[in-house]
């Protein structure tokens, strides 16, 4: 291993891209079938969403030389993810749909059923039967697991960069190391 440049792992095996990318396929499904041509929400909901997903690309791509930035974009990721679930709420309200409560059957086995699978393709199995206000609370609950996710990745994130340093902390080292400091 290059201790310069460390190998960050692959964004795919990401739990948080993975549900990310789960929220943005929903998305774009939901935003295409329910909500009106013209209206500048299905621009922003599916722009919000793809958000989500892509700041997690690009902080993990940038970790390998910056900490600051790879932090950053995962906070970017988590507050477009915060901006669509309100859209969603909005949605529900202007729609006059509840939105589920916690501990009420549907909220549970929806929270059951994101924590156990991170395959887009196993949800879009179910909203291509369901109505929107279904769709609209499954992606609240999948954004609100996102975003814990993407908190504990911060969490982590930030107590490497204080046990490890950053990119300039390792070229210093690394070089006072070669030079026999």
């Amino acid at each position: 291993m290059n201790e310069l440049i460390p190998n960050r792992g692959n964004y795919r095996q990401l739990l948080s891209y993975q549900k990310a990318d789960v929220i943005f396929q929903i998305t774009y499904y939901f935003c295409n079938k329910y909500v009106t041509y013209g209206d500048r929400t299905k621009d922003q909901m599916i722009q919000a969403a793809r958000s989500g997903k892509q700041n997690i690309i690009e902080g993990c791509a940038a970790s390998v030389t910056s900490s600051k930035t790879e932090i950053k974009l995962i906070n970017v990721a988590k507050a477009s993810l915060k901006e669509l679930l309100e859209d969603y709420e909005d949605y529900l309200k202007t729609h006059a749909k509840p939105q589920w409560k916690k501990g009420s059957i549907e909220y549970e086995a929806m929270r059951r059923l994101g924590r156990e699978h991170n395959d887009a393709q196993f949800f879009m199995t179910f909203i291509e039967t369901r109505p929107p206000e279904t769709i609209a609370n499954m992606a609240i609950i999948l954004i609100n697991q996102a975003d814990y996710l993407l908190f504990k990745q911060l969490e982590r994130l930030s107590k490497d960069f204080l046990t490890n340093g950053g990119f300039s902390e390792r070229m210093h080292t690394l070089r006072s190391k070669n030079r026999g400091y």
